[in-house]
């Protein structure tokens, strides 16, 4: 009687090669979106020897209530209108020369019951707990844009250049060395007029 031969062997020492070829085909191919977070300066570790004392009038409160509800200087406001809101309290210029407070440049009311300088002005943004994420980023966007429209209107002034557009173009890395340093003062200058002070306080809780 003849003996059945064996089932024929299959040869896989080649699957291992290709398998890491498909590893790596795909990890190079591949793009893995990343979160971007917000764009923010955080203070120095050292603390002043002394308090620093704000007036209340260079302070803008934006509260955020658990019902995505602004509270802005303590009067309810809908979102389209905080960008506004924030523009005049920033560039008001109420000072009146006292201790170099008075502002050349700010176009605002200069009412004497807001904000001296923006120097001076501080906003204040507080959320509830239970406070959307959306509603918070939707509320940071018009604080920072607030803080953008002027710079750009200042920097077309200037140097007829939007803010943005020169920040955008140091911040590239493709942009040459020459050309970020010749950018670098005008950014910084521009920032010093309108200097970004938005400060968050610890989310209330219910």
């Amino acid at each position: 009687m003849a003996r059945r031969g064996g089932a024929p062997e299959v040869n896989a020492g080649s699957m291992a090669d290709i398998a890491f070829l498909l590893l790596i085909f795909f990890l190079v191919t591949t793009t893995i979106e990343t979160d971007s977070g917000l764009d923010r300066k955080l203070p120095p570790m050292d603390t002043p020897e002394t308090d620093v004392i704000i007036k209340q009038k260079n302070i803008f409160t934006v509260e955020v209530n658990k019902n995505n509800q602004l509270l802005v200087e303590e009067e309810l406001m809908s979102l389209d209108q905080l960008r506004e809101a924030a523009k005049a309290f920033l560039d008001n210029g109420g000072g009146l020369g006292e201790d170099g407070e008075r502002c050349d440049y700010c176009q605002g009311a200069r009412d004497p019951g807001s904000s001296d300088h923006p120097n001076k002005a501080v906003i204040s943004l507080q959320n509830d707990r239970l406070t959307q994420y959306s509603t918070y980023i939707a509320v940071q966007n018009e604080l920072v844009g607030a803080y953008n429209d002027l710079r750009n209107r200042e920097a077309e002034r200037l140097y007829g250049q939007k803010f943005t557009e020169m920040d955008a173009t140091y911040l590239d890395p493709k942009t040459p060395e020459s050309v970020k340093d010749e950018l670098k003062p005008k950014i910084e200058r521009i920032q010093s007029m309108y200097p970004q002070k938005l400060s968050e306080a610890e989310p209330k809780s219910n």
